[in-house]
């Protein structure tokens, strides 16, 4: 995981050869970046009416696309993903690399993202402040860390890894969370902030997160987004979540990716545009996929309220 306006992008020259992460929001050599995108997971699903549409209409701007599932040599996934690429921007989004992990990264699995991202050559390239495996075994879930020294540690020595191997800069997500742990001696903002001044790495803000996780710990969600490092934001997500009731009878919400973004979020996110101005932001709708309108159209919500502020920058398509 909304813009009725102009969909106009930008495509980002390569990274500088020497390897150092640039500025969020920035290019190469500090050169601007920040073109006010609006943004839309890919399914090959909608592809026929993607490709039928003006790149130019109003609907999303760039789209981005689980590295994961473009790692493999070739095939109709990369013949879908090549035609999108000649029209718009790409972000690859990463999911398994584990982060957060205990074990080393899968040098495997880096090599392989890597090659995507030659491959593309993608606006943006991030990954999630999590871990997913341990000790050989894979989880299919993101799971929570505990905010502690060693675990910044840890976390900032995996992110140099993935860094130094692209040869630009990583953005880190916020976590959408179930439990938090006794043994943290930080908050998560305050870990984010660590991470991101000791490593370099830029920030992916994903507003569903926050509010999932504010609401199943019971803390504010606007207090969490004024202590956030929002200058380190180099992109925003924006996606549905599923409510549901714990044994407890409390709200329990699902980052679920499976239906438009819920008023809420669209109040926080248009709260932080206000402070932030305009950031490449994505709409994501991983599963019971709508129609491509549905999805294109949650996407222009977010352009009209990027737009409103008055910050949105006119680039054109490349």
């Amino acid at each position: 995981m909304a813009q009725a306006m102009a969909a106009t992008s930008t495509i980002l020259p390569a990274p500088p050869d020497d390897g150092r992460a640039s500025p969020p929001g920035r290019g190469p050599a500090g050169a601007p970046a920040r073109a006010c995108l609006a943004g839309a997971s890919f399914k090959p699903e909608h592809l026929r009416d993607i490709l039928a549409q003006d790149a130019g209409a109003a609907g999303a701007g760039f789209f981005e696309v689980h590295a994961e599932n473009y790692m493999g040599a070739g095939g109709p996934p990369h013949r879908a993903l090549a035609e999108i690429r000649q029209r718009y921007p790409l972000s690859v989004h990463g999911v398994c690399m584990s982060i957060g992990g205990p074990d080393p990264l899968d040098r495997r699995h880096l090599a392989r993202l890597c090659e995507v991202v030659r491959r593309y050559e993608p606006l943006l390239v991030s990954e999630h402040l999590a871990w997913s495996s341990h000790g050989g075994a894979y989880f299919n879930d993101l799971l929570p860390l505990p905010y502690t020294a060693a675990t910044l540690r840890r976390v900032c020595e995996h992110i140099d890894q993935v860094q130094e191997a692209l040869g630009r800069q990583l953005l880190l997500e916020n976590p959408s969370t179930y439990v938090a742990y006794d043994a943290s001696t930080m908050s998560e903002t305050d870990f984010i902030r660590a991470v991101s001044r000791r490593s370099g790495c830029g920030l992916l803000l994903d507003i569903n997160n926050v509010f999932v996780s504010a609401t199943n710990h019971g803390y504010c969600a606007t207090a969490y987004l004024d202590d956030f490092p929002l200058e380190q934001v180099g992109e925003i997500h924006l996606g549905g979540h599923d409510a549901q009731r714990d044994d407890q009878d409390e709200p329990l919400l699902i980052d679920s990716h499976d239906r438009g973004v819920a008023a809420p979020v669209w109040a926080l996110y248009a709260r932080v545009i206000e402070r932030l101005g305009p950031v490449p932001t994505l709409v994501e709708w991983d599963s019971e996929l709508p129609q491509w309108p549905v999805l294109r159209d949650e996407a222009a919500r977010a352009g009209r309220i990027m737009a409103r502020q008055g910050h949105a920058a006119q680039a054109p398509v490349s």
